[in-house]
């Protein structure tokens, strides 16, 4: 007669780089290994009417840049069609500061100045960013990085979200592999509590604390100059955070050697959670430090690329008090991804 396996108990997990609790509990869950998306992403490949296909640029939005700049383009940063800011209010050379933002009566008011930018990752529909090599991926990469060093010169812009979503249970509205920027006037909440997160930690123990991200158990997988992990308080089931070894404030401080690394690890990874996760729709967010960042906060800042599967709905209790409930442990996914062997 078959015996269950015992269950561990729940625990409550801080996690020092979000500032959130986070409640692991294995008991509402099945077997790690059994987690697999119940609605996969299934590409749609029709891409005769896709303005994001080769030939097809006369419908997008105006382009910013291409890669190589020649019609047989590998990428191309286009500005979006439906951008969330405006890059057409009227600041003078872009200027704008704190005397901007208004006290009403019912809150603060800045006027919504910003970029909203499309990085198109491939000219072919069908062509996941999975599908391209290390290199080509590096190339994306490096885009990111040239579209920063653009915006920066706008004093207005205090921070850059780059983000990828895939699947359209993740928010993605096409198909054709993509990713987006999108610039703002203000410093999200959520990066001023991470930073004053990691400046916490950094009172308390002198040391940057993704430097600090030793553990073998939450480790997937490593190269010269990145590791993968599945973080102390995940959030999220199977959720991975890629960090630079050596200690870096801003992602735009990539190189192309560091680029083409970073590209392979990301390549794998996504192949990793594609093959044990039935193929699950994701979002990935790049974190790093606002443009105008002190140096007394450097040594604390640490940038780094979180992937999240989208395997559970966030509900009432998450949206109410901010905590979120994990059914996998981390070190338990860790393994599973850590010993999935992927062909690349």
């Amino acid at each position: 007669m078959a015996t269950t396996p015992p269950t561990r108990s729940p625990e409550l997990r801080k996690d020092p780089v979000t500032n959130r609790w986070v409640i692991f509990s294995p008991a509402r869950a099945k077997r790690p290994s059994d987690f697999k998306s119940k609605s996969p992403e299934n590409p749609n490949n029709n891409s005769s009417s896709c303005p994001f296909c080769i030939g097809n640029e006369h419908q997008c939005a105006p382009e910013i840049f291409r890669v190589p700049p020649d019609p047989n383009w590998k990428l191309r940063v286009i500005e979006n069609l439906y951008p969330a800011l405006s890059r057409k209010l009227d600041h003078p050379n872009g200027q704008n500061d704190d005397s901007s933002s208004e006290l009403s009566g019912l809150g603060w008011v800045v006027a919504g100045f910003g970029f909203h930018d499309v990085v198109i990752e491939t000219p072919v529909h069908s062509v996941q960013l999975s599908d391209l090599d290390p290199s080509e991926i590096g190339d994306v990469l490096i885009a990111y990085k040239r579209r920063i060093e653009q915006i920066k010169q706008f004093d207005s812009i205090k921070y850059i979200q780059v983000f990828k979503n895939h699947g359209a249970s993740a928010g993605a509205s096409m198909s054709h592999s993509h990713s987006q920027m999108l610039s703002l006037p203000i410093v999200p909440p959520s990066v001023s509590t991470r930073l004053n997160s990691m400046k916490e930690h950094f009172i308390q123990t002198g040391k940057c604390s993704l430097c600090q991200v030793q553990s073998k158990d939450l480790l997937i997988n490593e190269t010269s100059h990145f590791f993968s992990i599945a973080p102390y308080a995940s959030s999220f089931p199977f959720e991975i955070w890629i960090i630079p070894r050596d200690h870096s404030s801003h992602f735009d401080e990539l190189d192309n050697k560091k680029a083409v690394d970073l590209g392979g690890l990301l390549k794998l990874i996504l192949k990793k959670m594609a093959l044990q996760l039935n193929n699950p729709p994701f979002n990935f967010m790049i974190h790093t430090s606002p443009i105008q960042v002190t140096d007394s906060e450097l040594p604390y800042s640490h940038w780094f690329l979180q992937i999240i599967p989208q395997l559970t709905g966030v509900g009432g209790f998450e949206l109410g008090s901010g905590c979120y409930i994990n059914p996998v442990f981390p070190d338990d996914a860790a393994k599973i991804l850590r010993e999935l062997n992927v062909p690349i």
